[in-house]
């Protein structure tokens, strides 16, 4: 059963680690883009409203979906000023509780998304502003998948959390702050 759940968790961990490294290099795609505006604008006399709602999008999924790969890669702030001096045990059963938290927090976001996708397509809503984007509904999706994703990151590190109270994974000895 062990290396079972090891296996779901690690399943986990890679699928949104993968994720957060197309997330990263839209980064790229997002620096390009607004290069390509600025220049287009200043030196050619072009631009479209389409382009900057563009730089937008390209930035809010970029950061929808590289909150999960942060939480993956050990990115999060840690507030607690008690969590370093407890021992490692009682801080490996605060991260289990904490991790199931923001699991079942993210999936109810997840779900409560979707009506808001659903409004958005059947209106097929798209940009106020004249020649805007249309299809709003798709960037809003990101929203429902985001979260799932965070969801999965977190129930990933559940299983890991489990794994370490069990004793199959070693225990943390230092604060990871």
């Amino acid at each position: 059963m062990i290396p079972l759940v090891t296996r779901i968790a690690d399943g986990a961990s890679a699928t949104v680690r993968i994720i957060g490294h197309v997330a990263a290099w839209s980064g790229l795609a997002l620096v390009l883009l607004v290069a390509f505006n600025v220049i287009a604008r200043y030196f050619f006399g072009f631009g479209t409203v389409a382009l900057q709602e563009l730089e937008w999008h390209v930035m809010a999924v970029s950061a929808l979906f590289g909150m999960s790969y942060g939480l993956n890669q050990g990115g999060e702030v840690r507030v607690d000023v008690l969590y370093s001096a407890f021992p490692p045990r009682v801080r490996a059963m605060i991260d289990l509780a904490a991790h199931f938290a923001l699991c079942a927090v993210a999936l109810v976001i997840a779900y409560l998304c979707i009506a808001y996708v659903e409004a958005s397509y059947s209106i097929d809503e798209g940009s106020p502003d004249p020649g805007g984007l249309g299809y709003r509904y798709v960037l809003k999706a990101a929203l429902p998948a985001a979260f799932a994703l965070l969801a999965l990151q977190a129930l990933a590190m559940v299983l890991h959390g489990a794994l370490r109270l069990v004793g199959a994974l070693p225990l943390p000895e230092t604060d990871r702050s």
